[in-house]
């Protein structure tokens, strides 16, 4: 029995691995069954109801591996998650601040919980990301841009996040480090165009009126019909400078 428990799990998270997301469900489903208490297997049930828009089972699957395991913190974290999915907004603060402060008094391996994997990275980093626009909707930039940091941690490739951080520095005064973020933006993803929109505003900004401008024509290159880039490249070409406040709406997502 125990041996063919094993084979289950292991045959479970091998599918799970190749994105057979309903046949692992069904073979991890079978050990859960036979009433094995494997928080790993509550856990990647979990993130299986997750990726399938199945948030209720997720949040009992991840609450199971927690009370089979209550260091598990990539399980809290997974759970704030859903919490947060669920608009159990309140809650999912108080289970993602409950699991990093499991995480500073024991790492993860030291719990049997193995490393944050890339899609709990990019699900985290979104949630970073949720509480940013939040402080940016109510005017702290401050905030917003630690937000955006915490994120890019996670996931330094997201480069609309990196934006946003650009953004939020922005307007906290930090023109300089901005200015940084904004040149990162675009540097990592030269066909990202509102981050080349992006950046030549703030290059004339920094009264860098060539430079801003060669950021617009190249949109243009790759969009003749941007709107945004022709309208700043002729404001550009007529004052050298833009109206106060003017940044392109970011019309493109990771």
């Amino acid at each position: 029995m125990e041996d063919q428990v094993r084979e289950l799990v292991t045959l479970g998270k091998e599918q799970f691995a190749r994105g057979d997301y309903s046949l692992a469900a069904g073979t991890l489903e079978q050990v859960v069954a036979r009433g094995q208490g494997y928080p790993d297997v509550h856990h990647t049930l979990g993130c299986i109801y997750h990726e399938q828009g199945e948030f209720e089972a997720a949040e009992r699957a991840f609450s199971r591996a927690l009370q089979l395991n209550p260091g598990y913190v990539e399980a809290a974290l997974n759970l704030a998650i859903v919490c947060n999915d669920l608009g159990q907004y309140e809650r999912a603060q108080e289970v993602y601040a409950r699991a990093l402060a499991q995480a500073e008094e024991s790492p993860p391996e030291a719990l049997g919980a193995p490393p944050l994997d890339s899609y709990t990275k990019g699900k985290l980093a979104n949630l970073h990301a949720a509480v940013g626009d939040g402080y940016a909707s109510v005017k702290r930039p401050g905030e917003a841009a630690g937000e955006y940091r915490r994120a890019l941690t996670l996931c330094p490739g997201f480069v609309d996040l990196r934006l946003k951080l650009a953004n939020a520095l922005r307007d906290s005064g930090q023109t300089a480090e901005a200015l940084a973020e904004y040149r990162s933006a675009a540097g990592s993803a030269p066909d990202y165009l509102p981050a080349r929109v992006a950046l030549g505003a703030a290059l004339l900004a920094s009264g860098k009126v060539d430079e801003a401008r060669r950021e617009w024509e190249v949109v243009l290159q790759h969009d003749p019909a941007h709107r945004t880039a022709s309208m700043y490249l002729k404001l550009a070409k007529a004052t050298g400078k833009l109206p106060p406040g003017s940044v392109p709406p970011m019309r493109e997502g990771r």
